[in-house]
């Protein structure tokens, strides 16, 4: 897939209106990566593929998940920002790395949303005054990890959409063996070999 063919993606996936919002922010990823690392370097050259696409996808998962959505070490917005350009829904940003949590307080003034997005220079076991619809998560920690630092701000009605690429199932076997739930594993439409774990109703085993 071609950057031309990703970025017709997410406009098929988030409709014509998001799209200025989402190029925009596009552009500001990549002149803000040549001052501090966003996003790996190899990477910017296919952000729309690699990042705007990977996020977007995850919208439609989450259609029927109305309320909160957290996205857990956002670092340049991916997925967070991308859901909050392209929604109306609120979102929490966090991220304990201050030059980019600035940036993404910097986007969300000048896209007009930072009324229903909040960023949390912090890492999420330190956030305790929100209670997440939706968490997702992308390259931060294991399954198993992200389950157990999460657990303060989710319930059993909260939807993780956690993208792990090629460990997807080793991640879910392994998280399996202290956590029930509604697990699944979805197939990236950036990567067939990479999979997005969805979870519901997750709790720790006793």
């Amino acid at each position: 897939m071609n950057e031309e063919e990703a970025r017709s993606a997410v406009h098929t996936l988030v409709g014509a209106a998001a799209m200025d919002r989402l190029d925009r922010f596009a552009a500001h990823v990549a002149a803000e990566s040549e001052r501090q690392n966003l996003v790996a370097k190899p990477t910017v050259a296919a952000l729309w593929e690699r990042h705007m696409l990977d996020s977007a996808q995850l919208l439609p998962m989450a259609a029927e998940h109305d309320g909160l959505w957290a996205d857990v070490g956002t670092g340049a917005g991916f997925p967070g920002m991308v859901i909050a350009l392209a929604t109306d829904r609120p979102v929490a940003l966090i991220e304990p790395r201050r030059m980019r949590a600035d940036f993404l307080r910097a986007i969300a003034e000048q896209e007009g949303v930072a009324s229903r997005v909040t960023v949390y220079q912090a890492k999420v076991e330190r956030v305790s005054d929100l209670q997440a619809a939706v968490i997702s998560a992308r390259a931060v920690a294991s399954l198993t990890e992200l389950l157990q630092s999460t657990a303060h701000i989710a319930s059993m009605s909260t939807l993780y959409l956690l993208p792990k690429g090629q460990s997807a199932t080793t991640e879910l076997n392994e998280a399996q063996r202290r956590f029930a739930g509604l697990f699944h594993v979805e197939q990236s439409i950036t990567n067939p070999e990479s999979g997005i774990i969805s979870a519901r109703e997750v709790r720790q085993r006793r």
